[in-house]
């Protein structure tokens, strides 16, 4: 999602990055065979356009090898590009913003309620959110067929490897969930790394035209696109459901689809799971 900014800092052990949101390592999460995600390897964010020079000081610490950045050009052109950072690539594969189209940034900035209760209103917006899961699902396979041909690539794999959107949450946590789908990590596993988008420390405000933010902002604005700003997981399940739907089983779409190969696959297991 775009237009929502500032994270406060992180919590527990996680660094405090105070301008890159929603930052994360996903490694820890068990598999069905009993192995788990390889720390270090494999990161989440939002986008990397506010790093501050400490931020960056700590994700260049992380030795990435490539940061995939599923922004769009609106986004892009909103955010600025990421801050770079020294001997890493950044491969831009651009997926669809939720909130795409109908002028809706244009609609928040403006603080137009009644554009937006006809918009959202009435599980408009839950409506909306999932479409967009069943969408990046049905429309984006090359996209996702080349984010794990990197990270599987036998010659130079694109690993540590941080993947981000804007705000870390819809374009970013659909495509990790396709990677710990094809590392065999647990469903309820995916489910609850997903949802730690909402928590406290990982919220955002939202920015009117003038600079506004919370208390100044409408609370029917916040009410309608709160379901736009969380992450739920019959958001996520729509996702699941298209897969199930159209291919009959995790493995038909990731080989049929993405071309994940079983020989692939394991290779990317053996590069990204520990016992």
């Amino acid at each position: 999602m775009t237009q929502e900014v500032r994270q406060t800092g992180q919590a527990g052990s996680e660094p405090e990055l105070t301008g890159v949101r929603n930052f994360r390592d996903v490694g820890g999460l068990p598999t069905t065979d009993g192995r788990r995600v390889r720390r270090g390897v494999l990161f989440r964010s939002g986008h990397l356009a506010h790093a501050t020079p400490r931020d960056a000081a700590f994700l260049a610490g992380l030795n990435l090898h490539t940061v995939f950045d599923f922004r769009n050009r609106d986004d892009i052109a909103l955010e600025g590009p990421d801050t770079e950072l020294p001997g890493t690539r950044n491969l831009n594969l651009p997926l669809s913003d939720p909130a795409q189209g109908d002028g809706f940034w244009r609609i928040v900035r403006d603080g137009d309620v009644a554009a937006l209760r006809e918009l959202l209103g009435d599980g408009k917006a839950e409506a909306r959110m999932s479409e967009a899961y069943r969408r990046l699902i049905l429309e984006r396979n090359q996209e996702h067929s080349r984010l794990l041909a990197e990270l599987a690539d036998p010659a130079e794999p694109a690993v540590p490897a941080l993947l981000h959107c804007a705000a870390g949450k819809d374009r970013a946590g659909t495509s990790i969930a396709i990677v710990l789908l094809a590392l065999g990590v647990e469903r309820s596993a995916i489910e609850a790394d997903y949802l730690k988008s909402n928590a406290r420390h990982r919220r955002y405000r939202i920015v009117r035209g003038d600079g506004s933010t919370g208390s100044a902002i409408d609370p029917e604005i916040h009410a309608l696109l709160s379901p736009l700003f969380e992450a739920r997981l019959e958001y996520l399940d729509a996702a699941f459901e298209t897969i199930e739907g159209k291919w009959g089983s995790v493995d038909r779409y990731l080989e049929d689809a993405l071309g994940l190969t079983p020989r692939r696959r394991e290779r990317l297991r053996e590069r990204l799971l520990t016992d």
